[in-house]
């Protein structure tokens, strides 16, 4: 895995993202709207879900390394969000909080389970951290969305975003059960990755400038990659070339069916 972003800085950018949540959601003139990208939520729902998700992996990290995630709280037992908004706010920085200090306690190195144990990213609390930046960030464009007023991922967050969840997500040891192919995405700030797709699974590496094209390629800002990736933005957003099926195919494979 190549990181991209020093630890300290990780810890900044979910701080960042963080605030960012909290302030998109300050501004909404009703919690109880629907969520587009989460139809299933409201924006008062989402809040609960961003903040129990910290706590929770506040927890999963400060557990260290284990082959099972701690038990989760009894739900009768867990905290709730706060209807109060001024509470909520105050809720949600407490998530936070609780998940920079177990990352700041345990460092990058450190393992602790997680859900991704045959990608290309290692089983660690600095790992964890990563992936928790593209929660936020994509949450908070939930909310922005919602408002009417979405904005682009700040680019250092979604060119991280890429690489990550290529890594993390896309990429695992489980064999590609459809016709081997490369897929090549660019970033128009000057990134570029290729993934292979064959017996031995899926793998994400850097992509040199002078690498003979692949079977498809995709290009587009960082921003427009995650959002697609996380189901934000369709593919004909971006700008393609070749045979597009590998691509559908990756984004409803589940390998671990």
């Amino acid at each position: 895995m190549h990181n991209t972003v020093e630890f300290p800085e990780i810890l900044r950018l979910i701080e960042d993202r963080s605030a960012a949540f909290r302030a998109a959601l300050a501004s909404a003139p009703d919690l109880d709207v629907q969520v587009p990208t989460c139809p299933d939520w409201t924006l008062r729902e989402l809040a609960q879900h961003l903040g129990d998700g910290r706590r929770r992996q506040a927890a999963i990290v400060g557990a260290g390394p284990g082959a099972e995630p701690p038990a989760r709280t009894d739900p009768k037992g867990a905290p709730t969000a706060p209807r109060d908004r001024e509470a909520l706010d105050a809720w949600l920085a407490e998530s936070t909080r609780l998940l920079l200090d177990a990352l700041r306690e345990a460092g990058p190195d450190r393992g602790c389970w997680t859900w991704w144990g045959r990608s290309q990213a290692p089983q660690t609390s600095g790992a964890v951290a990563r992936h928790q930046i593209q929660e936020l960030a994509v949450h908070t464009y939930d909310v922005q969305l919602t408002q009417g007023a979405a904005q682009p991922l700040p680019t250092d967050i979604a060119v991280e975003g890429v690489d990550q969840f290529l890594t993390t997500v896309a990429a695992t040891s489980v064999p590609w059960p459809f016709k081997p192919a490369t897929i090549d995405l660019h970033t128009t700030e000057g990134r570029s990755w290729r993934l292979t797709l064959n017996a031995d699974g899926v793998r994400s590496d850097g992509l040199a400038a002078d690498a003979e094209p692949g079977d498809m390629a995709m290009r587009g800002a960082a921003s427009e990659l995650v959002l697609y990736f996380y189901d934000r933005a369709p593919l004909d957003g971006l700008e393609t070339t070749g045979d597009t099926e590998q691509m559908e195919q990756l984004a409803v494979w589940d390998p671990n069916a």
